[in-house]
């Protein structure tokens, strides 16, 4: 019989030879999840034996990341700047890079007065909902034109005790907004970037399990950029806020579209590779 902590020596090998970059961190969350434990309670019990029945589905658990499986949709569950968020294969895992996105909206609403705020491809919601939980005062509108993704969004919400000033509704960032959808202090919007010709030669977990309609920005990568610049400033008060997340090497192109459209240029952030990131506008 084995302990956790020699399950755990095999799981980060198995890992490591399968390529998987976080190898260490991602057999603890597997074998955590694995055995019902928090990964404190797991390091914790690392020199307890564990059972066969629990080495079996550690196994089993261990060879669908090794085959590209994303840990996230594994244990149906990541964290976002601090907040637990469900994520199913009907929505993207969310990203460090887009915590910079959070994080940049919640700073411009400290101090705002009742700023009512537009997450558009809101996914998971975790940025819409991510700034409920720290801007008291905000009301929230998680939009997406995937029911899925919405379904998943409103969990979150309830999830993270937001529900009260967070709403969760279907909208086509490619199509004009509907009427009902009027005077945000602030859009922020993680589009649909990757050039269309790009997505095959993404990394498995990513190709293969994240969906593609939540990843394929069209042919250039800017088209939802594009219709959102275009079609859904209009939804916004005088003076108010546009965030976008950019892909790499987007910037400029962003920031063309937004200036055509209207919109001040206001900054661009950078995220911790030193890639424009977060691209700020006025209205």
């Amino acid at each position: 019989m084995k302990t956790y902590n020699d399950i755990y020596l095999d799981a980060r090998k198995l890992l490591k030879n399968a390529g998987v970059e976080a190898y260490s961190l991602e057999a603890r969350l597997l074998l955590s999840y694995a055995a019902g434990k928090n990964t404190a309670e797991f390091q914790r019990d690392m020199r307890l034996f564990a059972s066969p029945e629990y080495e079996a589905e550690a196994v089993r658990l261990l060879r669908r990341r090794a085959e590209g499986e994303p840990v996230a949709y594994i244990t149906g569950e990541w964290e976002f700047l601090g907040l637990p968020m469900i994520v199913t294969p009907a929505t993207l895992i969310p990203r460090i890079d887009t915590e910079l996105i959070a994080e940049t909206t919640i700073e411009f609403l400290r101090g705002a007065e009742s700023p009512r705020v537009l997450d558009l491809c809101t996914g998971t919601g975790c940025i819409g909902i991510a700034t409920a939980k720290n801007i008291a005062a905000a009301r929230v509108v998680l939009a997406d034109i995937s029911q899925e993704a919405l379904k998943i969004a409103r969990k979150n919400a309830a999830l993270n005790g937001v529900s009260s000033r967070v709403m969760a509704v279907e909208a086509d960032a490619l199509s004009a907004p509907a009427p009902i959808l009027r005077d945000f202090s602030l859009l922020v919007c993680n589009p649909p970037y990757i050039p269309s010709g790009d997505i095959a030669g993404l990394d498995v977990s990513v190709r293969s399990y994240e969906p593609h309609s939540a990843l394929d920005g069209g042919e250039d990568g800017l088209m939802f950029y594009r219709s959102v610049c275009e079609k859904w400033t209009g939804t916004l008060l005088p003076g108010a806020r546009v965030i976008f997340e950019c892909g790499v090497g987007q910037s400029q192109s962003l920031r063309a579209l937004g200036e055509a459209a209207g919109l001040r240029f206001v900054e661009a952030r950078k995220d911790t590779l030193g890639i424009d990131r977060a691209i700020i506008f006025e209205k």
